[in-house]
């Protein structure tokens, strides 16, 4: 099954297995509808947006985030306004496009408000892969199981101009980190229990396009 945003909010769905947000039957220059869109931290908020882009991964459109305010603290999220899981297998295909301070994608779930939830973040400048909590505002990084006292998520490459996918499989309390269809790591935390709502997110003056959104129970 292939919906775009406006389908899965007048359905109500309940993310069936296969459920792909693809942005294509939304106009291109308009904000995206059934998605709300905030920002944490400080800085201008975020600009959201749909997009034509012929080299998506499912062309005609995508949707990106288009201001490049540099502020550090900065973190442009939107998220769907008919989906809530605890549980969930997400992905998105992404593209950084440009950033001198920051070139970030980023996965959000559990989402109760711009200043409380889990991301899964992507960096093209440092090559990582880092999961956090944002929590009444503060984002903090969680090491993966496993790892040393210091650890901060694993390094890995991240494309810069070019598509790459990123994904999450969370089951209660753990959390499976995913890059370009490489595992890289388990997180256990048990911050936010409860269902919430799923997304993306930039980080500073990061342009990301963002295209099909993939949202699944995830199975046990």
């Amino acid at each position: 099954m292939k919906l775009a945003v406006a389908a899965v909010v007048s359905l109500g769905l309940a993310a069936p297995a296969g459920t792909v947000v693809s942005f294509d039957d939304q106009r291109a220059g308009e904000v995206p509808r059934g998605m709300s869109c905030a920002t944490t931290g400080n800085g201008r908020p975020g600009v959201w947006t749909i997009l034509a882009d012929a080299t998506a991964p499912t062309p005609p459109n995508v949707l990106a985030q288009t201001d490049d305010d540099s502020t550090g603290y900065r973190f442009p999220v939107c998220v769907l306004d008919a989906i809530s899981l605890a549980d969930v297998d997400l992905s998105i295909r992404f593209k950084s496009v440009k950033g001198a301070v920051d070139q970030a994608v980023g996965l959000v779930w559990r989402y109760r408000d711009k200043d409380n939830y889990y991301l899964l973040r992507a960096n093209a400048l440092e090559n990582n892969l880092v999961l956090y909590k944002v929590e009444a505002g503060k984002r903090s990084a969680l090491k993966p199981r496993g790892a040393g006292m210091f650890a901060y998520g694993r390094e890995a490459r991240v494309p810069s101009g070019a598509w790459g996918a990123l994904r999450v499989v969370v089951k209660g309390a753990l959390f499976a980190g995913y890059l370009n269809g490489e595992k890289l790591f388990d997180v256990e935390d048990g911050t936010f229990a409860d269902a919430g709502r799923v997304g993306v997110w930039t980080k500073a003056d990061s342009v990301t396009y963002f295209d099909d959104l993939r949202i699944a129970p995830a199975a046990r």
